[in-house]
């Protein structure tokens, strides 16, 4: 698959940014690798550390990308938080989980973006 997945995937990643950035977040690391998986996007808003994943989607075929953070994906999400809090000596900070939806309709070439907070 990867090719074109990949890339749609990267252009909802910087879609996501921008939204973020527009919105008063700050971001500090994109496509954070942590043992086999990545981080999408880590951001400061305020004193908060927020870590994002973005899902993207050209059709509703695969759902709308809510159900892709299944337990699996919680249970990564948990375990990266802690290493990057544990790495970085962060554990002082208030810290949540995003879900950023980037919904791509390109029949009239429209994008939606759905911010789900605090997921964990």
């Amino acid at each position: 698959m990867g090719g074109l997945n990949q890339q749609i995937g990267q252009y909802g990643e910087k879609i996501a940014g921008d939204y973020l950035k527009r919105h008063g977040y700050k971001i500090i690391e994109q496509n954070l690798k942590i043992s086999y998986q990545e981080i999408d996007i880590i951001a400061e808003q305020g004193d908060d550390l927020i870590f994002i994943e973005v899902k993207t989607r050209t059709s509703q075929k695969y759902g709308e990308g809510t159900e892709a953070v299944d337990e699996s994906k919680q249970d990564f999400l948990n375990y990266a938080i802690e290493q990057y809090l544990d790495k970085h000596n962060l554990w002082s900070k208030e810290v949540r989980c995003d879900l950023i939806l980037v919904l791509i309709n390109k029949s009239n070439k429209s994008i939606k973006i759905k911010h789900y907070e605090d997921i964990l």
